[in-house]
This record gives structure tokens, C-alpha cells and sequence, in this order.
């Protein structure tokens, strides 16, 4: 390169797209390097003005997200009882997400707890709590024997949890 002639401007321009397929993630990054202007005299003609270069690179990972444990607490595993429980009646998603938001408000999932003021006892808050022993004689301490007569309950006398989750909202019990 002669001396008179120095490289005047030079900008870089860096897109880089992703996408996530399944649990890998893919993608291209494309580096350009554009106008790269060189300061030269007129009278020459075999200079260029400016320069263009394209690099192309393509990056995968292997890495797989965490899924997330809900079963390390008590209340997750008795959601994931019930979870499990509503999927075999053929039930759908949304019928999981009104039990849910039901059950929350009722017991917190929690299978020990009571009302002491009505005696309503379990996860589905079953008043009394002794009506559940047609479902196991380890009412008292077990969740699939809970969950198992609560959905049994929803699904005779509200047809679903949908259906269960709407009366509650109005009349504020089920």
C-alpha cells in the first residue's frame, strides 16, 4: 500500500438471527464490512472506491433448558397427581388450569389442610372430610385418594372442573 493512500472510513454491520427448534438452538451470524473508502488521487485509475466482504458463520448448541420441577414440593406433587389424574379422564388442558385455580383457593394443594370453622378437610375441601373414605381409607393422609374422589365429585355434580371453578366464582364455594 503506498503511503499516500489511507484508509479513510470503515463501518461493520453485525445480524445475527436464532431460532430455537425443539430444545437446540440454531442460527447464522453474518458479518459485513462495507464502504471502506480509500483516499487516493483522482488521476489514478486503477483504484477502487470502495470494498465489500461478506463472512458467514452458522453456531448450534447442545444445551438443553432445565425443566422445571414442580414435584419438589408437596404442592407440586399433588398438582402433578391431579395433572396426571385429569389427562387420563380425557380432559383438557384448560380443565387442568379452572381445577387448578379451584384448588388453590380451596386448600393450596395442601392435603393436610382443615377448615376449622366448617371441618372441610383435604385438597378438594371435602365437607365432611370422612366422605371421602369411599375412596380409600387413607383419606386422611393420602393425595391420590383425595384427588381421586375430588374429581369423581366435580364430575357428578358439575360435569367438569370448568364447570366446578365457575360455580365457586359465583356463589364463592363449590
Amino acid at each position: 500500500m503506498d503511503s499516500n493512500r489511507a484508509l479513510r472510513a470503515a463501518a461493520v454491520t453485525v445480524v445475527a438471527v436464532s431460532a430455537v427448534v425443539g430444545s437446540t438452538a440454531t442460527g447464522t451470524t453474518e458479518t459485513i464490512l462495507t464502504t471502506a473508502v480509500e483516499d487516493t488521487a483522482p488521476e489514478d485509475p486503477t483504484v477502487e472506491g470502495t470494498a465489500e466482504r461478506v463472512y458467514l458463520a452458522t453456531w448450534s448448541t447442545g444445551a438443553r433448558p432445565r425443566p422445571k420441577s414442580l414435584a419438589r414440593t408437596a404442592k407440586g406433587r399433588n398438582r402433578a397427581i391431579a395433572f396426571r389424574l385429569v389427562s387420563r379422564r380425557a380432559w383438557s388442558h384448560d380443565q387442568f388450569r379452572c381445577l387448578d385455580s379451584l384448588w388453590t383457593r380451596e386448600s393450596n394443594w395442601n392435603h393436610r389442610a382443615h377448615n376449622r370453622h366448617t371441618g372441610a378437610y383435604g385438597i378438594p375441601q371435602a365437607l365432611p372430610g370422612s366422605k371421602m373414605s369411599d375412596s380409600g381409607r387413607d383419606w386422611r393422609s393420602s393425595p391420590v385418594t383425595q384427588i381421586r374422589w375430588g374429581l369423581r365429585y366435580i364430575k357428578q355434580r358439575y360435569g367438569s372442573p370448568c364447570g366446578a371453578w365457575g360455580h365457586f366464582r359465583s356463589a364463592n364455594w363449590y
